[in-house]
């Protein structure tokens, strides 16, 4: 008898290790995941901020383009042909 009480002590001990573990994993998991949602928004801002930067340099060799450049006059062009393109579709829209 004695050694089936022991046997289920130590059972008991046993549930109550791993229940406190999985407990303890649980925090773990959650803890990571709060982490992993907030590395997520801080990649977004920072893909954002990238989008903007790049933006803000191709407004500047535009710029820089029209101001005599002939670095930029190409990509200047191509610009304009493709704003001018996008008005006339709007226009061609508007007529509809």
């Amino acid at each position: 008898m004695s050694n089936l009480s022991d046997i289920v002590d130590s059972l008991e001990n046993r549930i109550s290790k791993l229940l406190h573990k999985h407990e303890s994993l649980k925090q773990t998991n959650s803890n990571l995941e709060k982490e992993l949602a907030q590395e997520k928004m801080e990649h977004s801002n920072t893909m954002e901020k990238l989008k903007q930067w790049k933006d803000q340099s191709d407004n500047l060799k535009v710029a820089n383009a029209m101001l005599g450049s002939d670095q930029f006059k190409r990509e200047t062009k191509l610009k304009i042909n493709s704003l001018i393109r996008d008005i006339d579709v709007c226009i061609s829209q508007l007529n509809d």
